[in-house]
């Protein structure tokens, strides 16, 4: 069996002595999948079993069994090994978006100049040619930046200040701050910073585990309708939502004698260390989509090198045309020509991806922003209960119960002999 990184984080976090209610509050998983999770990672790891009087199992793991694990399996090695090396590509693959745009802009404005320099010398230097097309080039029309200042684009925004004279510094102050280099700020302005709510369903179920443990294992159903999606008025009605967390939980319902329905969740019951209350939200909020990590400054200058760029190359794209270019063409104007399409559509695509992106962003977040107010809604009700609401609650609380087992309570385990164990006892 595959071992589950869920579980494995779980365990750590609740101090490598666990029950299966335990790991499933923890990780969100479903009851089968972390008892069989556990069987697994204890006979891979070295872990031990410890038996109560009253027949329940602790799970007990040494704490150095990740090393172990490590040190068995070379997937484990490989794969810790590959995160390294796809964190350092990822971060190249990020920044050759930037490089990618700046090569763009200085290889058009060279282009541009070789035309130049051949439209004047066909033309003796005839700067009447240039007005009568409307150009106006000028003696300084080709204009080239200090590269020994471009060094900054691979630092963090905040590190660029010190560039930057004092009456601008006092301009930006209040301007967002950024932690990107500006290679990557280009990455995160075109493509922003991806779902933020990826792990939302985990996020579902650890919420619901912990509202049904912090409620001693016996809810009602409206106590978890503030967690939940795609919920109709008919399912609402019938607690047909109920369903799903029933089974994953392995819990089961009760009718009082009056009709009301509670939900009682047995294994979340027991513990292997004492809990307090965990903190949960009053209902879950899913996170808007942000359109990018990069400042403020960071996308203005991002934005002024794609238009600049896309200007370029329209440029290019008119030069190109000249009867006297096209008769000379050779070398790098040659190159030019033959890939200006793909200039136009790299340069129209940097513009354009953000454009589309921030008006999707939109439409997501007022989705997002819809859900969300649905589900607070189900949470203020629950704040405010009725009269029924609160007899259901009342009934629940009968069946609540927790149940801590100690190592006074423990009868065996495989951590020593049964001759031993019996010895002892």
């Amino acid at each position: 069996m595959t071992l589950s990184p869920e579980i494995m984080t779980s365990v750590e976090q609740l101090g490598y002595r666990v029950t299966v209610g335990d790991v499933a509050t923890q990780a969100g998983l479903e009851l089968n999948v972390v008892q069989q999770g556990l069987l697994a990672l204890a006979s891979d790891s070295g872990g031990h079993l410890q038996v109560a009087e009253s027949g329940e199992i602790i799970y007990l793991f040494p704490q150095n069994f990740k090393t172990i694990l490590r040190n068995k399996y070379w997937k484990l090695r490989f794969k810790e090994t590959w995160k390294k090396i796809w964190n350092a590509l990822f971060y190249l693959i990020r920044i050759s978006f930037g490089v990618i745009l700046i090569a763009s802009v200085v290889f058009v404005m060279i282009t541009i100049a070789i035309i130049v320099v051949v439209i004047r010398s066909d033309s003796g230097k005839d700067r009447d040619y240039q007005e009568s097309r409307g150009l106006g080039y000028r003696d300084n029309f080709i204009f080239f930046p200090s590269f020994s200042d471009l060094f900054w684009i691979f630092y963090p925004d905040h590190n660029y200040d010190l560039y930057l004279d004092k009456s601008y510094q006092s301009s930006e102050r209040n301007r967002q701050e950024s932690n990107l280099s500006f290679l990557e700020a280009i990455f995160s302005f075109l493509f922003g910073e991806g779902n933020p709510n990826n792990d939302l369903e985990k996020y579902r179920w650890q919420e619901i585990g912990s509202v049904i443990r912090n409620n001693q294992g016996a809810i009602i159903a409206q106590q978890v309708l503030p967690y939940l999606d795609k919920i109709t008025q008919y399912d609402e009605d019938n607690e047909d939502y109920m369903l799903p967390i029933l089974t994953r939980f392995n819990g089961y319902p009760k009718v009082s004698s009056q009709g009301e329905i509670i939900y009682c969740f047995p294994e979340l019951q027991v513990t292997a260390q004492l809990h307090k209350k965990r903190s949960v939200t009053s209902y879950l909020k899913e996170k808007s989509y942000l359109f990018s990590r990069a400042s403020s400054r960071q996308i203005m200058l991002a934005t002024g090198l794609g238009v600049l760029n896309f200007i370029l190359v329209l440029v290019l794209g008119y030069l190109i045309k000249d009867p006297k270019v096209v008769n000379q063409m050779t070398g790098l104007v040659f190159f030019a020509s033959s890939i200006y399409w793909i200039l136009l559509v790299y340069a129209i695509a940097f513009l354009g991806t953000p454009l589309v992106r921030y008006f999707w962003i939109r439409w997501r977040n007022n989705k997002i922003e819809s859900r969300n107010m649905i589900r607070q809604k189900r949470a203020e009700d629950l704040l405010q209960p009725s009269k029924t609401l609160q007899r259901k609650i009342k009934y629940a609380c009968e069946f609540a119960a927790e149940k801590l087992i100690t190592k006074t309570d423990i009868s065996y385990t495989t951590e020593k002999d049964l001759w031993e164990q019996e010895v002892e006892h």
